[in-house]
């Protein structure tokens, strides 16, 4: 059995939030209780981000995110909150490196972090004023060691090149994708993680900001989100396209597929609900009501 619990690992206030659509955007994470141990879906902050938020952090971050650096919030805490020690997640997940994905990879000394190679290097080179601000090496250097590089592409999952990057243990028997989604980083990835239902759910990163972009219909984005995922994709082509296959994932599988990106507060509700009606355990709290479903996010 494979639990799979949706945390919300860092709260930030974004400078203009009305122009966000939210005053509040989340870092949806997810951990997941697997027949061999724990494993992490990226990391939000850290513990170290919280305590010492500089130089960890870019001044320019901090004044256009403004992160709640509250110590309950981070993934470290709330893996101790349900009960295991740090040292049970043995393997780490990454949809990307940013600042607000990787934070606490130093929090899990014994886990091994799957990244895209591609991703690995941008990270390293930091090309540029946006990528020095976004990849923080304070963040991660000490865990490098650990880190397992994977190529992009391999088989197929439903029209998408994936990479299955690891089996825990020969009696595992979790099903887990590494897709790429490329436009927003240089080797920016899905995590696609099978149910115990049989329902695939993908973990978007960043390849979209607000619950709206995919939506079949009426397709909105507000134009703070808008502008920021315009500020900081690596390739805008690649992330409208990106963007554009997801909507038709949706379109053709959404009885399959259930999809999400990083930042929505609503979504992650969505699958805090839909998580607490399966497992009949109540997730760790959001402060702010629940949002109404989406028109894809069924959380049945």
């Amino acid at each position: 059995m494979t639990r799979i619990h949706h945390l919300n690992c860092g709260s930030m206030y974004p400078l203009g939030g009305n122009m966000f659509g939210v005053g509040r955007v989340g870092c949806h994470c997810l951990l997941l209780e697997t027949d061999a141990g724990l494993l992490l879906v990226d990391t939000g902050f850290g513990m170290a981000d919280v305590e010492r938020p500089q130089p960890r952090l870019s001044r320019l971050v901090k004044m256009l995110h403004r992160p709640d650096f509250d110590p309950l919030d981070t993934a470290v805490e709330q893996v101790r909150e349900l009960g295991f020690a740090p040292e049970a997640v043995k393997h780490i997940v990454l949809t990307h490196l940013d600042f607000d994905h990787a934070g606490g990879l130093a929090d899990f000394p014994a886990a091994t972090i799957h990244v895209l190679a591609d991703e690995a290097d941008a990270a390293r080179h930091r090309r540029g004023f946006i990528a020095r601000r976004r990849y923080r090496p304070a963040q991660w250097r000490a865990s490098a060691a650990s880190w397992r590089e994977h190529k992009a592409g391999g088989e197929q999952w439903f029209g998408f090149d994936a990479v299955r990057p690891l089996a825990i243990s020969d009696k595992s028997t979790l099903d887990l994708l590494m897709v790429r989604l490329p436009g927003h980083t240089a080797g920016h990835c899905g995590v696609a993680v099978r149910d115990d239902a049989g329902r695939w759910l993908l973990h978007a990163g960043d390849a979209y900001f607000h619950h709206a972009e995919m939506n079949a219909g009426d397709r909105g984005c507000p134009v703070g989100a808008r502008g920021y995922q315009w500020l900081v994709q690596v390739n805008g082509r690649q992330r409208r396209h990106t963007r554009q296959r997801l909507r038709e994932l949706l379109a053709r599988s959404r009885d399959e597929v259930t999809v999400f990106c990083s930042h929505d507060l609503t979504e992650l509700q969505n699958r805090q609900r839909a998580a607490e009606t399966r497992l009949r355990k109540p997730p760790r709290a959001l402060s702010r009501a629940p949002g109404p479903p989406t028109s894809y996010d069924n959380p049945a």
